[in-house]
């Protein structure tokens, strides 16, 4: 079983496309100028023909310049399949740079000699070495970047191919304007000698790109066997066959077809414009023609980065039909234009929605291609492309003869462009229903993809993962290129306003209680090879966690041969007004701008993979989309002043002494202290201070400067752990150290024991003296005026998530915690927490606790819930006045303070009679202490597990939630057990001595994996051995060995 570090390392490989990839840079590069040079060529016979001829022969001589260009692309359709498939890709497009040398060479010389029609032949030999060049160009794509980054990977070739035509466009179109006489010429033979020079600007040109060629990263042929027989080819065989394989799948032909009518429509406008520009605009200069062309290019590419970003790890279908209906609208208001401003601005509308509607296109061809196809499917998308292409211009020359000016040309496009959107939209109704549904969504979520590769691109495929808000169905189908068929409730699906929508995206409609019919119908899908997305579950989570996985699934794959299983997990829509977690953490999971959403596909399983097995396979995804997630959090700093600054004047902190802090208030004092700390980044900071607002101002102080800190108990052993943790200085107050005198602590003592020697302890009473109303005025106006970011920055916060943020000790080893680590494990318990917008945390545990420490300090303040300290821990009775006085709804204490709670006869029922949940995750409290406690509170006590090897909490007990419509418990505790992992949790429990995981309800060690987990040397991975004996029931709850 892989490792959730090596599962985590897998998702980066995958969430961005790596430009820094051998090669990659040296690919773009061969690509921009194989489109540099051949436009070159193509822009000096253009131009040519335009100065020296008019009307009927300029549009012909034009469509037959282009035909040159397409013809290879036709006849060399089965060649070129063959060679991109037989040989290595990388082989090829390094043969093809240097015919281009050659053939620029002999370019030159028809130049030199004022050869016109021979430059104007050879503007074949350019095309023959482009059209073998292409599918192998295109094939290489997905084997340098892999199948999830195809649409990023297009859009940037897509890009970079336009910016090389439009450089070229405008490079010789202004050379061959600079090098002919003002007077100019009528003869084409005359015109080569005057821009002969083009000709070694083009051979340099291509002679850079040949060597580049050599950067290429060598990959392996795809079908190293193949063979290839002329007199077949002859005879067309191959054609045919070629053909075939384009119509093997659907997906493909589509896009082929979608593709052709684009290309087909371009070519016709880059044959009739120059003439309507001529007649209509009266234009003669050949830089503002190709000018108005550029804008096409240029339109092309920013519709392609346009694409390719909002693509990012998958395939954007919905841009299809909207590019298509773009692309009708311009073409038909083109001709009605009179001014070349207006007439550019169309064709970069044009150009634009072209871009949107090419490159997922592109991506989808090469995404359902199977791997030692994919030079025949890439040369078989070539070749119909350039039959249309070719038609096309036949019939521009058919039209132009018969007396069709280009304004009826450019009418006779729009009809074709509008049959072509209509086709569209019929045959991808969900594409159309994709992009609606992500334009509503992108405004307040971004979605990210991993596992891409793991999705098949054809055959039956059964999606089965957590359901987790209503719109899970949406987010499976935006990160997914196949239609998904997804089951609904009738009642929910015949909402007027929704089935127009639903009937898009090809739901099923079932009506409730008729799960057998809905079974039957999956079943069916199934056997027609279709993709069908199913919750295990049953319902949305009511808690945040896996629920039960329910076998129904396994029904709906009787008599289904073929296919897969395909696991995910969904996450970040828990605490979202779309999910059903309560107020409060909805308001503490507002972003300040857009919701990050992951989707994350697991590897194929087989049809038999049972419920058990398929439910560990979604816990070990959701290990991935943790990890993947805790890459974009910030400091803790900086996520407490986003909080703070969210309810400035809402209560943050307070303690038994009687100090309560607003968020400003706390803020105020944190930066002066954090300001009079200063030092270095790498600075080592020891607390020693009891739980309270005074520890949470230095915490947070100390941690905004970039400083390590270290909770030090409250007792002799502080000075021991200073020094072992290498602190380099202690911040206390007088009173607390002159407490502890009597157990051998002192200043004299730390200042021997820390690194800085001399000053090294300083008093909370001084860092806090002296600060003036107007400090505390400045510091409410910075955090309600200022962005989070810009007041971290000035306060001197400069720190990363993977920085070391605190040690904690565990059994004598001080461990490293990083800024994610505390900050993940404190999303992880909000989220099961399910916070209320009423609650209060109550803490009466040291800071040196690890749940101290951070369910009971960090966890409230940087989720912006209101927190009450107290100290000291042993006085029980103190701790139910506060919580009495604050009216806390939540408290987390370690056993003994349950069971001195229970038996303390000064603490009157009511006392507690706030508090809805206790969380006891340090000690060990038996049944029969937990329900005295529960008995005579009326308050139930969730047990947990952890330690500072998992910054706080792995394992937590939580309430049982019942749905109210179908009156299902969704099971959250369990007694005698601690509780299930935490989401994006996952523990193992394993032999000790083979280390082989060990079946569930096995005994045996317990390894404990996630993004919380401590660095920790020796351990595998992100596994952590925990040295406990353990075992793991079938729901996922861990019982530790008595």
């Amino acid at each position: 079983m892989d490792s959730p570090g090596a599962l985590h390392r897998a998702a980066n490989r995958e969430h961005t496309m790596s430009n820094n990839k051998r090669g990659y840079l040296a690919y773009l590069a061969v690509v921009f100028l194989n489109a540099f040079v051949d436009l070159g060529h193509k822009i000096v016979i253009q131009n040519a023909i335009f100065k020296s001829y008019d009307g009927q022969q300029q549009v012909i001589l034009t469509a037959i310049v282009n035909g040159l260009i397409l013809l290879p692309f036709i006849l060399l359709f089965s060649p070129a399949g063959f060679l991109a498939d037989r040989f290595a890709k990388h082989r090829i497009i390094r043969h093809a740079a240097l015919v281009a040398v050659v053939a620029t060479g002999l370019i030159t010389f028809s130049y030199y000699q004022g050869w016109f029609w021979a430059a104007f032949a050879l503007t074949f030999l350019l095309a023959v070495q482009s059209a073998i060049y292409s599918p192998a160009k295109y094939g290489y794509i997905k084997e340098l970047v892999g199948a999830g980054n195809l649409a990023s990977a297009n859009g940037a070739v897509q890009a970079i191919t336009i910016a090389g035509i439009l450089l070229g466009t405008f490079v010789f179109s202004m050379l061959f304007e600079a090098l002919l006489p003002a007077a100019g010429t009528s003869d084409p033979g005359e015109t080569m000698h005057y821009v002969a020079s083009i000709g070694w600007v083009l051979m340099a040109l291509a002679l850079v790109e040949w060597l580049a060629t050599a950067l290429l990263p060598a990959r392996r042929a795809a079908a190293p066997d193949t063979g290839f027989q002329i007199s077949r080819y002859a005879r067309l065989d191959y054609l045919r066959q070629n053909l075939r394989v384009l119509n093997e799948r659907s997906a493909i032909w589509l896009s082929i077809i979608g593709l052709a009518t684009f290309w087909a429509i371009s070519q016709v406008m880059l044959a009739a414009f120059p003439a309507f520009a001529k007649e209509a605009l009266g234009e003669t200069n050949t830089v503002v023609i190709q000018g108005i062309l550029a804008c096409s290019g240029i339109g092309i590419a920013l519709g392609s980065m346009l694409a390719g970003r909002a693509s990012r790890n998958y395939i954007e279908t919905g841009f299809i039909p909207v590019g298509a209906l773009g692309i009708a609208i311009g073409l038909f208001v083109l001709p009605g234009l009179e001014s070349a401003v207006t007439m550019g601005l169309t064709f970069l509308l044009v150009g634009v929605m072209g871009g949107l509607f090419i490159v997922p296109l592109n991506a989808l061809i090469q995404f359902q291609a199977r791997k030692e196809q994919l030079g025949t499917v890439l040369a078989g998308n070539n070749w119909v492309q350039n039959v249309a292409m070719m038609t096309a211009l036949v019939l521009t020359v058919v039209f132009a003869t018969a007396g069709i000016g280009s304004v009826g040309l450019f009418y006779l496009l729009t009809v074709v462009a509008v049959i072509g959107t209509g086709y569209t939209v019929r045959k991808l109704p969900h594409s159309l229903a994709r992009i609606l549904v992500m334009w509503i969504l992108k405004r307040r979520y971004k979605v990210a993809v991993i596992g891409f590769d793991n999705l098949p691109q054809s055959g039956a495929t059964l999606l089965l993962g957590n359901h987790i808000s209503w719109i899970d169905w949406a987010l499976v189908q935006i990160a997914c290129p196949r239609p998904i068929r997804f089951v609904m409730l009738r009642r929910i699906y015949e909402t007027w306003y929704l089935k127009p929508l639903l009937k898009a995206f090809g739901v099923v409609p079932i009506a409730a209680g008729q799960s057998e019919e809905a079974l039957a119908t999956i079943n069916s899908l199934l056997k027609a090879g279709e993709c069908v997305c199913l919750f295990p579950e049953g319902a949305i989570s009511r808690n945040g966690h896996l629920g039960k996985f329910h076998t129904g699934y396994q029904r709906t794959l009787d008599g289904v041969e073929e296919g897969v299983i395909v696991p995910f997990y969904l996450h970040g829509l828990w605490g979202s007004s779309l999910s059903r977690a309560d107020d409060g953490l909805q308001l503490a999971r507002t972003p300040d701008f857009r919701r990050d959403l992951i989707v994350a596909f697991g590897e194929p399983l087989p049809l038999q993979t049972g419920a058990k097995e398929l439910k560990q396979e979604v816990m070990d995804l959701s290990v991935t989309a943790w990890q993947a997630y805790s890459e974009s959090l910030d400091p803790v700093a900086l996520a407490w002043l986003r909080t703070a600054r969210r309810r400035p004047s809402e209560q943050a902190i307070a303690d038994t002494s009687g100090e309560r802090l607003t968020e400003a208030e706390l803020f105020a004092r944190v930066r002066v202290v954090a300001a009079r700390l200063g030092g270095a980044s790498s600075s080592v900071v020891g607390i020693l201070l009891p739980p309270g607002t005074e520890a949470a101002i230095v915490v947070l102080a100390a941690l905004w400067r970039g400083h390590t800190v270290v909770p030090l108990p409250l007792s002799g052993e502080a000075t021991a752990l200073a020094q072992q943790a290498g602190v380099q200085r202690v911040v206390t107050r007088r009173d607390t150290l002159a407490g502890l005198s009597e157990q051998g602590l002192s200043e004299e003592g730390f200042e021997d024991a820390a690194a800085f020697g001399q000053n090294a302890v300083h008093y909370i009473e001084e860092l806090l003296s002296g600060v003036s109303p107007w400090q505390k005025l400045l510091g409410t106006l910075q955090l309600r005026l200022l962005p989070s970011r810009l007041i971290y920055r000035l306060g001197g916060g400069r720190q990363h998530g993977e920085a070391a943020a605190a040690l904690l000790f565990d059994k004598g080893e001080a461990l490293p915690l990083s800024h994610r680590n505390i900050l993940v494990n404190s999303k992880q318990l909000s989220d099961v927490f399910n916070t209320r917008v009423e609650d209060v945390v109550a803490s009466a545990l040291p800071l040196d606790t690890p749940t101290g420490f951070t369910l009971g300090l960090l966890m409230p303040l940087t989720e912006g819930i209101p927190l009450l300290c107290h100290a000291p821990a042993e006085d029980v009775t103190g701790l139910a006045h506060g919580v009495a006085r604050a009216n806390a709804t939540l408290l987390v204490a370690r056993a003994g303070q349950v069971d001195a709670l229970a038996a303390e006869t000064a603490v009157h029922p009511l006392m507690l009679e706030s508090l809805r949940r206790v969380a006891c995750t340090e000690g060990e409290l038996d049944t029969a202490e937990r329900e005295r406690f529960e008995l005579r509170f009326g308050c139930r006590v969730f047990t947990g597990f952890g330690g500072a090897w998992c910054t706080a909490v792995a394992t937590l007990n939580i309430p049982d939630a019942v749905d109210l419509k179908d009156w299902k418990v969704q099971q959250g505790n369990l007694s005698g057990s601690v509780g299930m992992p935490l989401p994006g949790t996952r523990l193992r429990v394993v032999d000790a001595v083979s280390g082989q995981d060990l079946p569930l309800g096995s005994p045996g060690e317990l390894h404990v994996g996630g993004p919380q987990v401590a660095s920790r040397e020796g351990s595998a991975g992100a596994w952590i051995a925990t040295g406990c004996q353990a075992r793991l029931n079938e729901e996922g709850f861990l019982l530790l060995a008595t």
